[in-house]
């Protein structure tokens, strides 16, 4: 079975399309990636199907539904078709899909990694690829009498007859892989298969940096700049789900780090192409609002997509439809309780129309009330009911009460996905956080119309070990992340792929007044602006809470002597704030503490109590494991004299 990577239901496919879809699906292995009707590279020319395999190569085919009688005149150039319109031309699709291919092979020719070395054959692509046509209606007999042979070549050329249900994997794999006017062997790896993915589907590349979560949109008018040499992309399951997500209510509960905004992110803006009624995005944090719609400006989409945080779209509602906000201007959450009433007893009462957007996607949608789905639920076009809700329990920073979506008016059975694997973090950091975690990632099974917790996954990539300091004091724990901040910055573009993050907004303008004082660029993501705050070249700061949904390459954590805050309302909830805050971290990982505390306590325990050593000289070589097989990192004491440096793993 063929891995289709797009799915033909709902799509405008002709029936030999569909035919021939569903023989790639029969007679196909897993290994044949199959893309129906996606646009390649940055200009977006659209083969009818491009099949990729690591031990074959790439194909581009054109199917046709023409027949004999309907089909006037074809020539290496044209085809001139009989339709009830009137006689109509068109390429002549072999010509058309070469060119395709001519263009292809230039932009995977520019990659140093996927071009052969040996000798008489060095700068060349090192996996074939090939172009032809299959025509649904018309025999080979058919094509030799009418001599269709002398406009398309007959060996790229599958028939009607050669198409029966009859048909067996080998000899249709000999029939398409005939079509390769230059074969030879080819074994690419996985990393290969990613990076032609890369070229050819430039909407799925990823970076690390908080700008976008996606490139830039790729210009074709200008000159291509030379690929990098590590990539990141959505893998196949991730890619899948993103091409394929239809109408009505859907749910994606998905662990820390699966690629939930991700796929919200490719999903906004294939909505944006699609729909002339605006697009709402929502979430509970300003940062990841504000992420959110710098990626939508950068697509241009800004004007179609409007990204809200939850509160900010309840007065925007109401301002829109003048109706006053809430009086009352005492405590945040208080108010914020008030706003969202005025509004649904607003809606309720119809001065606020419903169905105002053609799709709805609600992102860390685990921070939301019930009610407030219910309220979203309500907005959108019934002639769409696009609502798309990302959703992970334990990640749920604030306490809601069990509930489940049907009762909140999403209607999603069927229509559920779990995505179960961690690509964010290293197998180290993962294990560090959902160690600390404990109990509060234990899988609970839930129905599908109600609300699993999901442990995560790791893939398995592996970095440098989480570094756990003790400190003297504050001042001492301030300087670590200080240096940690630096050493990190050499081997890094720019100071905005750091983050420090801590439990209170008092707590960031003093670490943002240290870093600056020290000579460090930071700025703060819970300011008014957090969109300028994120381009900046500078270290974010932001609390634990407001880090949901973002990623850095690097993330310091002080204070942790602290937690469990004192006005938390339970140990639990203080544990997942802090398990969310180090699965912010893609590669580097920096915990400290100068107090002792149930967290730090708990950290210690994980991070190789038994060896800490009275200097850093002193930390035992090669360290011990922990009990899922990976090294322990040395602790050092208050006073080692490079609390930062990073130690190195087991051999």
């Amino acid at each position: 079975m063929a891995t289709l990577l797009t799915s033909l239901n709902g799509c405008p496919a002709t029936s030999g399309e569909r035919k021939i879809a569903s023989l790639f699906d029969r007679l196909l292995d897993e290994d044949y990636l199959c893309w129906y009707d996606v646009p390649l590279g940055a200009r977006g020319q659209r083969p009818d199907f491009t099949l990729l395999h690591p031990l074959r190569g790439i194909l581009l085919l054109e199917v046709k539904d023409w027949k004999l009688s309907t089909l006037l005149k074809l020539d290496r150039r044209q085809a001139t078709l009989q339709l009830p319109s009137g006689p109509k031309r068109v390429s002549n699709p072999l010509e058309q899909v070469r060119q395709y291919c001519y263009v292809l092979s230039g932009l995977l020719q520019r990659d140093p990694q996927l071009v052969r070395q040996d000798d008489g054959h060095q700068g060349q692509l090192c996996l074939p690829w090939g172009h032809g046509v299959i025509l649904t209606q018309i025999s080979r007999a058919q094509f030799d009498q009418a001599g269709l042979g002398e406009a398309l070549n007959p060996s790229q050329v599958i028939c009607k007859d050669e198409l029966g249900e009859d048909q067996d994997p080998e000899t249709l794999q000999s029939r398409l892989w005939g079509m390769f006017t230059v074969a030879f062997p080819c074994q690419l790896s996985p990393t290969q298969v990613d990076r032609v993915r890369w070229h050819l589907f430039p909407e799925l590349r990823l970076q690390s940096s908080q700008q976008s979560l996606f490139d830039d949109a790729p210009d074709p008018d200008q000159p291509l700049a030379a690929p990098p040499d590590l990539i990141r992309i959505m893998d196949l399951q991730q890619e899948q789900l993103a091409r394929n997500l239809g109408d009505g209510h859907r749910v994606i509960h998905g662990v820390a780090g699966s690629g939930k905004t991700m796929i919200l992110g490719y999903r906004a803006l294939q909505l944006a192409k699609l729909l002339s009624t605006p697009i709402l995005v929502l979430c509970f944090n300003k940062a990841l609002a504000a992420r959110l719609a710098l990626q939508m400006e950068s697509h241009g989409a800004g004007a179609r997509v409007q990204v809200r945080h939850f509160h900010g779209w309840c007065a925007e509602l109401l301002r829109r439809h003048g109706i006053a906000p809430p009086q009352s201007r005492g405590r945040a959450d208080e108010y914020h309780e008030q706003l969202v009433a005025k509004v649904l007893e607003a809606v309720t009462d119809g001065r606020i129309p419903t169905g105002q957007y053609g799709a709805i996607l609600i992102d860390e949608g685990h921070d939301l009330q019930p009610e407030w789905f219910q309220l979203a639920a309500q907005q959108v076009d019934p002639a769409t009911q696009s609502l798309l809700l990302l959703y992970d329990d334990a990640q749920s920073l604030y306490r809601r009460r069990k509930f489940s979506f049907s009762s909140v008016g999403i209607q999603a059975r069927g229509r559920t996905t779990i995505l179960r694997l961690n690509y964010r973090n290293t197998a180290e950091i993962l294990h560090t956080a959902a160690s600390f975690a404990g109990s509060g990632l234990t899988e609970q099974t839930a129905e599908e119309d109600g609300i699993p917790l999901v442990p995560p996954q790791s893939v398995g990539r592996h970095g440098p070990l989480p570094l756990w300091r003790e400190c003297a004091d504050e001042a001492a724990e301030l300087a670590a992340v200080t240096a940690f901040l630096r050493e990190r910055r050499a081997s890094l573009d720019s100071w905005g792929q750091l983050a420090v993050l801590v439990r209170t907004n008092a707590d960031c303008v003093k670490v943002r007044d240290h870093l600056q004082r020290a000579g460090i660029p930071a700025g703060l993501l819970a300011q008014k602006d957090a969109q300028a705050a994120l381009v900046e070249d500078s270290v974010k700061v932001l609390t634990l809470h407001a880090s949901k949904g973002l990623e850095f390459e690097a993330v310091a954590i002080p204070f942790v002597g602290r937690l469990p805050h004192p006005k938390a309302a339970s140990v639990e909830d203080e544990s997942r704030v802090l398990y969310v805050g180090m699965t912010r971290s893609l590669e580097h990982l920096l915990l400290t503490s100068s107090q002792d505390s149930p967290f730090s306590q708990r950290l210690r325990t994980i991070l190789a109590p038994e060896q800490y050593p009275t200097t850093e000289a002193a930390c035992p070589s090669p360290a011990s494991p922990t009990p899922s097989g990976s090294p322990k990192p040395c602790a050092s004491s208050k006073n080692a004299a490079a609390p930062w440096k990073t130690p190195k793993p087991a051999a």
